[in-house]
Order: C-alpha cells, then sequence, then structure tokens
C-alpha cells in the first residue's frame, strides 16, 4: 500500500472519532430543526414585567378591603404603608379588636394600671377619674365580655411631619354588665341581659418606630 493511500485512512479513521465524539456531547439530530426563538422568551419578560408594573401600581387590597379607594382614609393609610412598609391594616384591625376587649373591661373593672401603657396620658387621666368617682361611690361593675358584632375603620390620619398615624374605628360590643352598690344590690343592669355598647376610639403611633403598640389617644367622633 503507498503512502498517499495509508495517510487518506488515518485522516478517515480520524473523521469517524471525531464524528462519534461529537455525538456523545450534541446528541443525534434527525431532520430538521429550526433555530431556538428567542421570541416567545421575550413576550413571556415583557408580560410579566407587566403583570409586576400592575401589582405595584395597582390596587391595595389590604386598604380598599376596609375604606374607599381613592378616599381621604384610603390615602393617609398608603402614606403609613410608605413610611412603615411593615405595615398592614389588616393586621391593625385584628389587633384593635383584641385592644377594645382589653382596654374595655380593664376600665370595667378598674384595673388602670393593666391598661395604662396602651392609653395616651389624656385618655388614662379620663379613665382614672372615672374609676375613681365611681369607687367613691361603692360601686362595683360586674361585666362578661361576649364579642365584637361590628367594627368599622371610619378615619384614617397621617401627620408627615411626626410621621404619625391616626385610625379611628367604630366598635359594636356586646357584653353583660350590672353595678352593684356595697351592699352587694344591684342598682343597674340585669346579670343574663346582653347590651350592645357602641364606641369610636381613635389609636395613634408614630409610623416606623421601634414601638409597635399603638396607643388609644380619643374617644368619641
Amino acid at each position: 500500500m503507498n503512502a498517499p493511500m495509508i495517510q487518506l485512512l488515518v485522516l478517515a479513521g480520524i473523521a469517524v472519532f471525531l464524528i462519534l465524539k461529537l455525538k456523545s456531547v450534541l446528541g443525534t439530530r434527525e431532520g430538521f430543526e429550526k433555530p431556538p426563538e428567542q421570541a416567545p422568551m421575550a413576550d413571556s419578560a415583557q408580560e410579566k414585567r407587566q403583570a409586576f408594573e400592575v401589582i405595584e401600581g395597582g390596587v391595595d387590597r389590604d386598604i380598599t378591603d376596609h375604606v374607599k379607594e381613592g378616599s381621604v382614609a384610603a390615602k393617609a393609610l398608603m402614606s403609613m404603608k410608605e413610611a412603615e412598609p411593615g405595615f398592614s391594616v389588616t393586621e391593625f384591625l385584628q389587633g384593635a379588636r383584641g385592644a377594645y376587649e382589653m382596654i374595655l373591661m380593664g376600665f370595667e373593672r378598674g384595673d388602670m394600671d393593666s391598661i395604662k401603657p396602651f392609653l395616651s396620658q389624656e385618655v388614662f387621666e379620663t379613665f382614672e377619674e372615672v374609676v375613681a368617682a365611681r369607687q367613691k361611690q361603692g360601686l362595683i361593675i360586674e361585666a362578661q365580655f361576649i364579642g365584637v358584632r361590628e367594627m368599622t375603620l371610619s378615619k384614617a390620619k397621617f401627620l408627615k411631619t411626626k410621621s404619625r398615624g391616626e385610625v379611628t374605628v367604630k366598635f359594636v360590643g356586646e357584653l353583660t354588665s350590672v353595678v352593684r352598690d356595697n351592699a352587694g344590690d344591684i342598682v343597674e343592669g340585669k346579670p343574663n341581659e346582653v347590651k350592645h355598647q357602641k364606641d369610636v376610639w381613635t389609636f395613634a403611633r408614630n409610623m416606623g418606630s421601634n414601638d409597635p403598640n399603638w396607643k388609644l389617644v380619643a374617644t368619641g367622633e
């Protein structure tokens, strides 16, 4: 066998080796395959971006579930969220429901020390005067809280200069309550009669502060 033929066989062997090596790495292609289309991926990215923009600039259900969209209260609540991104209106109202029962029952029992941290100084002094007058007359209140029948967020205000949020909530509570004198006789109420108590309370807090507690700063409209 002459030299050119030997060289040809060597080259052919190398070519076969390279083809087998490529197949082991890239796999086998059969027929005509279109190149990967990039448009669907681009459209998908664009759709995701648009969806994200709608979420970012859209309606905040945490606000509009409780107050009218675009209202003064809604704008104030949005400002509170901007000042404190972790603020949730829904969670606030859940806390307000618990605070209503705790403060109301503390006041009825005359246990002012337990509720003092959750009252502004002005509200604390007003409640304390009523409790002191009650005790001076020898009156004792026996009350049992049943639950909150209705709760509505009626107003909200945000003071940017102080980063202070104020939220007014209307409550309709259900409870039993009787007033007894020194002798234990009932002078007001019936033991098993459930009464509805309506209260309008305003809570306030400096948004973004380390203290998570809202304080009752006003009662009444």
